[in-house]
C-alpha cells in the first residue's frame, strides 16, 4: 500500500534500482567504466588508472562488472597472456545516465555544505513534533 498521495512502487522496480545504485555508489566500478568506456584496456594499465585500487579489489570490481554484463573480459592466447576489459554497451548507458547526477552534485556542492555547517551549527531549527 503506498502512502497518501504516492504511487505504489514495483519491488522488481525498486531491486533493479539497489542492483543500479550499488555499481554506482560504489567505490571503483563507475571508474573502471569510465577507463574502459574508450576501448579495451588491461590490468596492468586500468590498476595504474584507478588511483587508490589493490589489485585485489580491482580484481573483484572487475569480476562483478564482468557479472553484470558491464564489461567484457578478453584473454589472448599469448605467454604470459594478456587478458583486457572493455565496457559494455550497458556500461557506457549507465555511465551516460550518471553524467547527470554528476553535474547536479558539482552544481549543489556548496548549497549542501552550506545546509551542512548551518544543521551543525545550530543555525537551522526544527520543530517539535
Amino acid at each position: 500500500m503506498a502512502a497518501a498521495g504516492l504511487p505504489d512502487v514495483d519491488a522488481g522496480t525498486c531491486a533493479a534500482f539497489r542492483t543500479a545504485l550499488d555499481r554506482v555508489g560504489s567505490k571503483w566500478g563507475i571508474a573502471i567504466i569510465a577507463v574502459t568506456g574508450d576501448g579495451p584496456v588491461r590490468f596492468a594499465d586500468l590498476h595504474r588508472a584507478v588511483p587508490g585500487i589493490s589489485r585485489r579489489m580491482l580484481t573483484l570490481t572487475l569480476r562483478t562488472l564482468e557479472r553484470d554484463g558491464l564489461l567484457v573480459r578478453t584473454v589472448y592466447p599469448t605467454v604470459p597472456p594478456q587478458v583486457e576489459y572493455a565496457a559494455t554497451d550497458l556500461a557506457k548507458d549507465l555511465f551516460a545516465s550518471t553524467r547527470a547526477l554528476s553535474d547536479w552534485a558539482e552544481h549543489n556542492h556548496e548549497r549542501l555544505e552550506a545546509a551542512r555547517q548551518a544543521y551543525d551549527t545550530g543555525e537551522i531549527t526544527r520543530p517539535y513534533r
